[in-house]
């Protein structure tokens, strides 16, 4: 058996290619679909007719990777509800308010005013529907608790998910799509009616028994920091964590651990493996103890909710298991590869998640790169053996997910080989002892001394995290990084390991090249951003305009200084356009930017008596005065109103400006005003 096999690697890589043209293109899917099984047909007959000549014939290979590329496409358009009749948004809908009985799915982190889930549609305006919602329920506005499962009904109004409203910000509406999630619902006591609370899926089952497992732990004693990491480390849900502790985390290069992902599972098959090793000294112990390691890890899957990363850990590590008792010679590329090809084939979506890439790179970064670090020096004791391996895995781990991160995140952590160092073993220590607690809990046999010393272990875990992130001179933040340079990067590092085990002039010389495509795509990206701009930015109950010279950006505003610096619009456009230096000054009346000249008009309504005529007016903090007269007056090409000003002024001025047939742009529907 070969120890990598290309076939099962090229047609994945046809499959992904499929996925990716389906996402972007978006063509007929009953096109797409007859296409894919005429390739279908064609390929089983070609199959047929020269079978005992496959090998030697181009022509059957080319038609196996069309047929995988059509199966991509079509897999990623069967996920696509709105396709189908029956989704809510093809039915008879109001304009106004909508009769809906919804099930409760999946629940989220909550934001500061609201508690969300994600619903799916029983019934829409008394018909059968399919479909997902987002639902906000304001905060304590509801006594009962939302469970998964449960059935409620509503009258309200669906209503769009908010786009990006300023440059380079993060578009939430395009990650709710990729979960076929497209409207959200505010609810609140007046217009919810709870119809059920029984349980009919297996979601709703999990859901429940985590409900259970926090109430016996709290009866227990645990407190609200232990518990949150407990049900992030254990259970997969994340929500509760504080937000100062999920920051320290992050700033630390430690987050990984909080998403339930492949050294989790690692871990818990080792444990696993453990206690069942005597099922093999029985008859068929061989077949059952596989069988039950695989049942309890897609239970475990099931229990964290299969996100993206658990679910390519669960695949994996069920392709492994299986493997070793069939005493199958096994090769982690292989089952890498394996595991993304099922998991993609029946949930294409998945290829855009962020956990799902950082997770498979990591594991490749482990595999192929920490193996030639370790190389480099091996250490004769196994004290200093086994830190030493834990370094160069993580190190490896790092140089798999730097790039993505770089471009997802914009910030590097520099510090993670110290907290990763510690933390590693300390994860161990924590899911073995963590499965016990949880078992002593449901069967209320959980010491009061368990519950001290397993607490203490958090703390301490939590205590050195928040240690390690205090020194943010180590926290590299701000790094511009784009998706062309994240495909260089991992060229460079394909290359290089490439030139390690082969040494060969075809090797040194691909590394060479990217190494230069590298710095021509910085510069490239220099030249990009190597512009003038004048921004509004769209900032609720402020204002906020920068002017962009080149790498430099002045930002008038009324904002404190604090609140400046850690404003994410700003961030954000900094990052994106490669600007090194931002200056913050106070507003003014008057901009003029190239040969235009913008007109602020605040509270004060002054716009008389000017020897001058503005191309753009920017209403701001709701000045009291007749858009007509000032129209009139001033004769402006352009109106423009950021987020400072009430909505009763912004909803007049519309109309006005639409009587008078001159443009109007409100930041806080249509985003950002810029002038480049």
């Amino acid at each position: 058996m070969k120890l990598l096999n290309f076939t099962i690697i090229k047609l994945t890589i046809c499959l992904v290619v499929g996925i990716l043209l389906a996402h972007y293109l978006k063509q007929n899917f009953h096109v797409i679909l007859y296409a894919t099984i005429g390739f279908l047909v064609s390929l089983g007959t070609y199959w047929l007719a020269i079978k005992s000549k496959i090998n030697r014939s181009p022509f059957f290979g080319i038609l196996a990777y069309l047929c995988m590329v059509g199966v991509g496409m079509t897999s990623y358009n069967l996920q696509d509800e709105t396709l189908r009749p029956q989704h809510y948004t093809n039915q008879n809908s109001s304009d106004n308010y909508n009769a809906i009985v919804f099930k409760i799915e999946e629940r989220l982190k909550p934001d500061s005013y609201n508690d969300k889930y994600i619903a799916s549609i029983i019934t829409f305006n008394d018909e059968e529907a399919i479909g997902r919602v987002l639902i906000n329920i304001r905060r304590d506005s509801i006594p009962i608790q939302l469970n998964v499962d449960d059935v409620f009904y509503t009258k309200t109004e669906l209503k769009t998910i908010q786009q990006p409203l300023n440059p380079y910000q993060f578009d939430y509406s395009k990650y709710l799509e990729l979960d076929q999630v497209y409207h959200q619902m505010y609810l609140n006591t007046d217009n919810i009616l709870q119809l059920s609370d029984s349980k009919s899926t297996i979601y709703g089952y999990a859901d429940a028994l985590r409900t259970k497992i926090n109430v016996k732990l709290i009866e227990a004693g645990f407190k609200d920091d232990a518990l949150s990491i407990m049900n992030a480390l254990l259970l997969g849900q994340r929500q509760t964590i504080d937000k100062t502790i999920y920051n320290n985390y992050v700033d630390s290069g430690t987050i990984h651990i909080l998403a339930v992902s492949g050294l989790h599972v690692g871990i818990i098959l080792w444990i696993l493996n453990f206690l069942f090793r005597p099922l093999l000294y029985i008859k068929y112990g061989h077949f059952i103890r596989p069988f039950i390691l695989v049942c309890i890890l897609w239970s475990f899957a099931v229990i964290a909710g299969l996100s993206p990363s658990v679910t390519r850990a669960v695949t994996m590590f069920s392709v492994i298991s299986i493997a070793m008792h069939l005493k199958r010679r096994t090769n982690i590329y292989n089952t890498l590869v394996i595991s993304a090809f099922i998991i993609l084939l029946f949930k294409p979506t998945f290829l855009f998640a962020v956990g799902f890439q950082m997770s498979y790179l990591a594991v490749l970064g482990i595999v192929s790169v920490q193996p030639i670090i370790y190389k480099l020096w091996k250490p004769k004791y196994w004290i200093i053996d086994k830190p030493w391996q834990i370094f160069t895995v993580t190190l490896a781990a790092q140089v798999g997910v730097v790039p993505i991160s770089l471009f997802y995140f914009h910030q590097f952590p520099g510090l993670f080989f110290i907290s990763n160092l510690v933390v590693i073993p300390f994860l161990g220590l924590i899911l073995g002892f963590g499965m016990l607690v949880i078992a002593l809990a449901l069967m209320n046999m959980l010491h009061s001394s368990i519950v001290t010393a397993y607490s203490y272990i958090i703390d301490s875990l939590n205590g050195f995290i928040a240690w390690v992130a205090q020194f943010e001179d180590f926290l590299f933040r701000d790094i511009p990084f784009t998706l062309l340079q994240v495909i260089v990067c991992y060229i460079i590092i394909v290359a290089l390991t490439q030139v390690y085990k082969f040494r060969n002039f075809k090797c040194i010389a691909i590394s060479l090249i990217a190494i230069i495509g590298l710095q021509g795509v910085y510069f490239y990206n220099m030249y990009q951003t190597q512009h003038n701009a004048l921004v509004v930015f769209n900032k609720s109950r402020y204002s906020m305009i920068g002017l962009k010279e080149g790498k430099k950006m002045t930002v008038y505003h009324n904002l404190d200084s604090v609140k400046l610096k850690t404003d994410y619009a700003i961030k954000n456009y900094k990052v994106g356009e490669f600007i090194d230096i931002i200056i913050s000054d106070s507003l003014q009346s008057v901009y003029q930017y190239k040969d235009k000249i913008i007109l602020a008009i605040d509270s004060l309504s002054i716009y008389k008596g000017l020897s001058f005529k503005p191309n753009y007016i920017l209403l701001r903090n709701s000045p009291r005065l007749n858009l007509n007269r000032v129209i009139d007056s001033l004769k402006p090409q352009f109106i423009i109103a950021d987020a400072s000003n009430y909505k009763s002024y912004l909803k007049r001025w519309k109309a006005t400006c639409e009587h008078k047939k001159i443009p109007f742009h409100q930041t806080n529907e249509k985003g950002a005003f810029i002038i480049k």
